[in-house]
């Protein structure tokens, strides 16, 4: 049924919480002298929290990232940070504008930010820091930094490939490095403008971005032999989920979806799962027949599962072992203590929980980034904070620390003062905003919108494309994380959440309002969104019929493909 919610008036803490970040002056005369940090924003695509040692539950004994630790260990480890939406273009258009992607206009992996619009180069540049942007970029436009050397599009792990600065125009200056590795020669590139063309009169903002763990996985052969004779550990999702998990929109009416609704690992997943992609893309090094009816769903899952653990690892460590190159550097050079270094994931990743693959769920696996920073001379070690912070934060923040004017189009907040005590203020936000508009494309994921709080968390499946097609059942899904952490029990028609509930759909609608998603981007879409926003019985009945209407139009694909 049809339920307008922008009309709510902001409660109190929507203001305080989200209004847009801006340094006084008086601040940034504070930090505008010589004891300015350079800046060194690392970011590894994919790389989930999961798979980092200061973070690391079910791979904590493996622990491929021991230098990533060393971060950690010696500064503010962020428990709650958040990407607003789980693809890798979004998000990088979250970081270099400080702006929900509704509102810097890159909604999917199609968008682009213009040069002008680069907010976070353009501002440290303007605080007099020399830019450098180096590695995967994903935005098409050409970058608004000093100096860069990046991967055109998603890049190549083998025989890597820059686009460069240089007589022609944007992108036609190129330069490929035949036989390399990127995660080598990333850092080589880095290791490079550090060494022959900073200027050490001033500071330096740089942006240092690997390719790796990206899929499909492909590692320096130097790790070949890494986790080989390794068994590694198996999340109890990946082979059980209870009743209890998902909705409609997740499984479909009586189930009938669970093999169309999110790629896998294992068979479950009729059109895309690693069982079957691993030995297309690497036949040389799996030989399993996906179709062998000798081999169980069981035997296949199992391997594939441990294909795609050992690979993604062996990516991993890659990162790790090459970043200490870098701080190697650093050190000797006696700039690593005078450097505020940030090491993050452009969003979560899946592991095989719940047997899915890829990223772009609102769920925690996906939606949780991690995120840890390290600066002496102002950041204590060794502590954590579970504040909430989201990637539009993040841009803030780092203008923050380096003295520089936090532009008024930024709607992200600086958190400098909860990198140097590890305390939360009272004012700071307590909920984080999640849009996923890429519906059912690549991995099957449906539209989706969430709200979550350090406590629960709240998604609405809407199920529609821009246009409002293409519908999969619409459903709400209400977790309790202190009770149930890994998002296995939806309690949103438990009668004793019905106050939380309730309490978190009207939040949600303020939130939205507060951000600026007000359904004026793709009206088509927001129907749908508003339709089904009350979710009575009449909403409900309507989306067991739109759960068979998408299982008959889904079997009819895949049954025209076979032919």
């Amino acid at each position: 049924m049809n339920c307008r919610i922008f009309l709510l008036p902001l409660v109190v803490w929507v203001p305080a919480v989200w209004m847009l970040a801006a340094s006084s002056p008086a601040e940034a005369q504070q930090s505008s002298g010589s004891d300015r940090p350079n800046i060194l924003f690392i970011m590894s695509d994919d790389h989930t929290a999961q798979a980092v040692g200061a973070y690391a539950t079910l791979l904590k004994e493996i622990d491929p990232t021991p230098n990533i630790d060393t971060l950690a260990a010696e500064g503010i480890c962020f428990d709650n940070a958040f990407c607003t939406n789980a693809i890798c273009t979004p998000s990088r258009a979250c970081i270099i504008t400080g702006q929900y992607d509704h509102i810097n206009g890159v909604f999917d992996l199609n968008g682009k930010i213009k040069g002008p619009d680069q907010m976070l180069p353009i501002a440290m540049r303007k605080a007099g820091y020399q830019t450098a942007m180096i590695g995967k970029w994903h935005l098409k436009e050409e970058p608004n930094y000093d100096y860069y050397k990046v991967l055109p599009g998603q890049g190549k792990y083998f025989d890597t490939e820059f686009r460069i600065q240089g007589d022609k125009d944007w992108p036609k200056n190129t330069v490929a490095y035949p036989g390399s590795h990127s995660t080598d020669v990333i850092t080589d590139a880095a290791l490079d403008w550090l060494k022959n063309q900073r200027d050490p009169s001033k500071p330096f903002f740089m942006s240092h971005h690997y390719k790796a763990p990206h899929d499909y996985f492909e590692s320096n052969p130097r790790y070949d032999d890494y986790l080989a004779d390794v068994d590694i550990p198996e999340p109890k999702s990946l082979w059980e989920l209870p009743e209890t998990w998902g909705s409609i929109a997740t499984r479909g009416y009586r189930d009938e979806l669970t093999r169309h609704i999110g790629t896998s690992i294992g068979r479950r997943n009729l059109r895309r799962s690693y069982a079957e992609d691993l030995p297309k893309q690497f036949p040389n090094e799996f030989k399993w027949d996906f179709n062998d009816p000798n081999l169980s769903d069981d035997q296949i899952k199992r391997m594939a599962y441990q294909a795609y653990l050992k690979k993604y690892l062996r990516c991993v460590k890659g990162v790790d072992e090459n970043l200490k190159r870098l701080f190697d550097y650093l050190k000797a050079e006696d700039l690593f203590d005078n450097t505020l270094i940030v090491y993050t994931g452009d969003q979560g990743f899946w592991l095989g929980e719940k047997d899915f693959q890829d990223k772009r769920w609102a769920y925690d696996p996906s939606e949780r980034m991690p995120f840890i920073v390290r600066y002496p001379k102002a950041i204590p070690a060794g502590i954590r904070s579970d504040a909430i912070i989201e990637n539009v934060d993040f841009p803030a923040m780092l203008l923050d620390f380096a003295g520089a004017e936090v532009p008024a189009s930024v709607q992200g907040q600086s958190f400098r003062r909860i990198c140097e005590t590890g305390k939360e203020p009272e004012d700071w936000k307590q909920a984080t905003y999640y849009r996923y508009w890429m519906h059912m494309a690549h991995h099957d994921n449906p539209g989706e919108m969430a709200i979550r709080t350090k406590t629960h968390k709240l998604i609405y499946f809407y199920g529609c494309n821009y246009e409002g097609g293409d519908q999969t059942p619409p459903a709400w899904e209400l977790y309790d994380l202190v009770k149930d952490p890994e998002e296995l029990n939806n309690v949103y028609d438990d009668p004793r959440y019905v106050e939380v509930r309730d309490q978190l759909k009207s939040q949600f609608a303020e939130l939205r309002q507060a951000v600026g998603d007000d359904g004026s981007h793709y009206p088509a879409c927001e129907e749908v969104v508003q339709e089904f926003w009350d979710y009575d019985d009449a909403d409900r009945k309507k989306a067991i019929e739109i759960s068979a209407d998408f299982r008959q139009r889904r079997e009819a694909q895949l049954k025209k493909k076979k032919k």
